[in-house]
């Protein structure tokens, strides 16, 4: 149990055990008359989110992970015009990448998913044989989750809710508090957006190379590395601010603690 959350039970029991002011007809607040909640400002659902999406990021390291291979591959590729030479550089790029981490003992998650992404896309290429193709599963997965997320907001589920009820360990507690729910929402469309914008600009540079209607290969390329983890950013920062502009604390008993809270019962 951490200091604030002693400091959190001792207030409730100090407010159980005080006498009710005159006027109230003797009735205790508190445990005792369940009249009144706690209300603790600092665990808020702004303050769960914040902590989690900066997490997910990975910093400046998880974002140059997620970009050299695929800047390995595009630049192999333009070079050689060579398929499966650009591709087994791509690869080996993101393989040196995981070795390094290995060896400094560090979480190999962000490189892992650069790894299957340049994995699965070298599957598409190889199929078809079209280098263009290796942006085809990020498309397909970008229009997926877009769908998702979208049909997550639309049936009041929203997927950054979802998010705060695992964190808190109350899956469904979250929906009790409408505020909540709209806060979760907004902060789900921010999460589509990149989704769809990567669609609308890579799709048609795809289909313009698979189709032969236009020399788009260096620009799907670039497409693909400028709107990874920078768009990414951008939702982010969006988020931020709308995080910035209020509160949105939970009522006492839900219990969502702030990420340090946390770090620090773990240790």
């Amino acid at each position: 149990m951490t200091e604030q959350q002693r400091a959190v039970d001792d207030a409730g029991q100090a407010q159980a055990e005080e006498p009710a002011p005159a006027g109230d007809g003797g009735a205790p607040t508190g445990a005792a008359g369940g009249a009144a909640r706690e209300e603790v400002s600092e665990r808020t659902v702004e303050a769960v989110v914040r902590a989690q999406l900066s997490k997910a990021l990975g910093g400046k390291r998880g974002m140059v992970e997620a970009a050299v291979p695929t800047l390995t591959f595009t630049v192999a590729y333009l070079a050689t015009q060579e398929l499966r030479l650009a591709l087994g550089l791509g690869i080996g790029t993101a393989l040196v990448l995981a070795a390094v981490r290995l060896a400094q003992r560090s979480s190999l998650q962000f490189v892992f998913n650069s790894v299957f992404g340049i994995g699965i896309a070298a599957v598409f290429a190889l199929r078809s044989g079209d280098a263009e193709d290796f942006a085809l599963p990020g498309i397909i997965y970008n229009a997926v989750y877009a769908a998702v997320l979208m049909l997550s907001i639309i049936a009041r589920w929203p997927a950054v809710g979802l998010l705060i009820g695992a964190v808190t360990g109350d899956p469904t507690g979250w929906r009790r508090n409408s505020a909540v729910v709209r806060l979760s929402s907004r902060l789900t469309w921010l999460l589509v957006l990149p989704c769809v914008v990567r669609v609308a600009v890579q799709l048609p540079l795809w289909a313009a190379e698979k189709y032969d209607v236009a020399n788009t290969f260096a620009f799907l390329g670039v497409a693909k590395i400028a709107m990874g983890w920078p768009l990414q950013v951008a939702a982010l920062a969006a988020m931020v601010w709308i995080l910035a502009r209020g509160r949105t604390p939970m009522e006492d008993g839900t219990g969502i603690a702030p990420a340090d809270d946390a770090d620090r019962t773990r240790d």
